[in-house]
């Protein structure tokens, strides 16, 4: 009979234990996304990004022929995190690439983040790239699209089988919160899910109210 520990598993997301890889969320790329609505793809964009940049979670950005073809990066993307540079690429598979390989390495963590345009090839292709090599690596779904819904479920279902987790925009999130005694990122959390999460905000101030998390309680 196991013993139960008041303690997280070790499998759940913090913010100091994996990079986000954000790939190919350029406008011309958006156009023939049909597996998902592009403004809820922007918005579950732009709660990643701001969730990035607020937790502090390295974070490497990739284009694929950002001048010759799929245009710039959303916006959100880089609102929410001016400082960081685009890595643009020629190939299809950012593992393939070595500028984005020596990003990786430089940060220098087990477990890759993966969120991108198109899932069945831009985000297959590092995922089962990173696995092959020893990496942990999670799929933001909603922050994933592609020209069908048969091509975005199946290229889920590949990478799951290859041994990837799927996880969602809020997910992530509230994964890296996890506790609403954490006061230093309850105001960040909450603030990112009244502008991204739609009816989830609702909630807010309830509990807010009801367990005073922003005076440091559970």
């Amino acid at each position: 009979m196991p013993t139960a520990v008041a303690a997280p598993g070790k499998s759940l997301l913090s913010p100091t234990n994996h990079v986000l890889v954000l790939i190919d969320h350029q406008s011309q790329m958006s156009f023939a996304t049909h597996s998902i609505d592009i403004a809820t793809l922007r918005n579950n964009v732009a709660l990643v990004s701001k969730c990035a940049a607020g937790f502090k979670v390295p974070t490497v950005l990739t284009t694929v022929a950002e001048q010759s073809f799929a245009g710039p990066l959303f916006p959100e993307i880089t609102a929410a995190l001016p400082d960081a540079t685009a890595l643009d690429r020629t190939s299809m598979n950012a593992w393939e690439d070595a500028a984005v390989i020596e990003a990786i390495n430089r940060i220098g963590r087990p477990r890759i983040v993966l969120a991108g345009l198109w899932t069945s090839v831009c985000i297959v292709g590092p995922a089962v790239s990173a696995i092959e090599q020893g990496f942990e690596v999670y799929v933001i779904a909603d922050a994933c699209g592609d020209v069908s819904d048969e091509a975005h479920e199946r290229a889920m279902a590949r990478m799951v089988q290859a041994g990837a987790v799927p996880v969602t925009s809020v997910q992530y999130l509230l994964e890296l919160q996890r506790d609403w005694a954490r006061s230093e990122t309850y105001d960040l959390t909450t603030g990112i899910a009244r502008v991204h999460a739609g009816g989830y905000g609702l909630g807010i101030q309830y509990a807010k109210t009801m367990f005073g998390a922003s005076e440091g309680g559970h």
